[in-house]
C-alpha cells in the first residue's frame, strides 16, 4: 500500500515489565533511521519508555535511557527483600511493593514535570478501578501518569489520582494501535516486548490454560486492531529479537534485570534490520 502524503508518524510501546528493555533498543533503531514521531502513546512499561523519549527525542536522549536501564539492572528498584515485601504489603494490604523508589527514579529521570511540557505530544493509559474503564492520560503531572499506567495489581499498590484510582494500564489496552489511529495516525510504528510475536497453541500441562487466559486477554485487543487498520495506514510492528512464549518461566522473574542488556543490543539489531529492508524495498 503506498504511503500516504504528510503522514503523521506515531511510535506506540506496549507493556510488559522487564521484558520493555527491548523498546529502547528499537528506539534507537528508529532514532538512527531518522524516524521522528508526531506522536507517542504507550502503556505501563511502554508509557515510561514513551515519556522518557518524549521529553528528549534524540540520540543523546537514547544514550541517557540506555544508561537509566543499565543503573535499574545493578540496582535493588525492583529487587525489595522478603522482609520489606511483607512490611509493604502489612502496610498496603493490596501489593507487595512500594511504589515509592519507582516514583523517585522517575523524578530525577525526567525532565519536565507535566505531560503537556514534553517535547512529543505524549499520552499513556491506566485502569480505572471506579469505571472498569481504560483513561486516557494527556496533561498534567507526569509521574503520577506513569506510575498510574504501571501500577502492575498485587505488585504494586493503586494509584490515586484526583479521588480515582487507577492500575496498570495493560489490563485494558496492552498495545494500544487503535489510540493511536484515533488520533489520526497514518503512520505507526509498534514497539513491542515479544511475546505477540509468537503464536498461541491449546495448553498441554495443567498451569497453561491460565496462562493461555490471561494471554488472549491481554493480546484480543491487539488483534482486532491490527486487523481492522483503516485503508491508506502504514502498519509497522517492530521486530523485537526477544524469543519469548506465553509459557516461558521467566515471566514470573519480574525482578530479575539481568538480560537487560542482550534485550537491548538484540531488539536494536533486529529492527534495525527491519528498517532497513523497508528502506530499501
Amino acid at each position: 500500500m503506498p504511503a500516504p502524503e504528510n503522514p503523521k508518524t506515531a511510535f506506540v510501546l506496549g507493556g510488559g515489565g522487564r521484558w520493555g528493555a527491548v523498546e529502547v533498543g528499537m528506539l534507537r533503531a528508529l532514532a538512527e533511521a531518522d524516524i521522528r514521531p508526531d506522536l507517542i502513546v504507550g502503556t505501563s512499561i511502554g508509557a515510561i519508555n514513551g515519556a522518557m523519549f518524549a521529553s528528549d527525542p534524540t540520540p543523546a536522549g537514547i544514550d541517557t535511557m540506555n544508561q537509566l536501564w543499565d543503573d535499574v539492572a545493578k540496582s535493588d528498584l525492583l529487587g525489595a527483600n522478603v522482609w520489606e515485601r511483607v512490611k509493604t504489603l502489612t502496610r498496603t494490604r493490596v501489593a507487595i511493593q512500594d511504589a515509592a523508589p519507582l516514583r523517585e527514579m522517575l523524578e530525577r529521570s525526567l525532565t519536565v514535570e507535566r505531560i503537556e511540557d514534553l517535547a512529543t505530544p505524549f499520552q499513556c493509559v491506566a485502569a480505572s478501578i471506579e469505571r472498569a474503564a481504560e483513561h486516557w492520560f494527556d496533561r498534567g503531572p507526569l509521574v503520577d501518569a506513569l506510575l498510574a499506567s504501571s501500577a502492575v495489581p498485587s505488585l504494586f499498590p493503586p494509584v490515586e489520582i484526583d479521588g480515582e484510582h487507577f492500575y496498570d494500564g495493560g489490563l485494558v489496552d496492552s498495545v494500544p494501535i487503535d489510540r493511536a489511529l484515533d488520533l489520526g495516525a497514518t503512520r505507526v510504528y509498534v514497539l513491542q516486548v515479544g511475546r505477540i510475536e509468537q503464536p498461541l497453541r491449546p495448553p498441554t500441562k495443567f498451569y497453561e490454560p491460565a496462562l493461555l487466559a490471561f494471554e488472549i486477554a491481554r493480546r484480543h485487543r491487539f488483534v482486532r486492531a491490527t486487523d481492522d487498520v483503516p485503508d491508506g495506514v502504514e502498519l509497522h510492528l517492530l521486530p523485537s529479537g526477544n524469543d519469548v512464549e506465553f509459557d516461558d518461566p521467566r515471566q514470573a522473574k519480574w525482578s530479575d534485570m539481568s538480560e537487560t542488556a542482550t534485550l537491548l543490543e538484540d531488539a536494536y539489531a533486529a529492527s534495525t534490520a527491519y528498517l532497513e529492508q523497508q528502506r530499501t524495498s
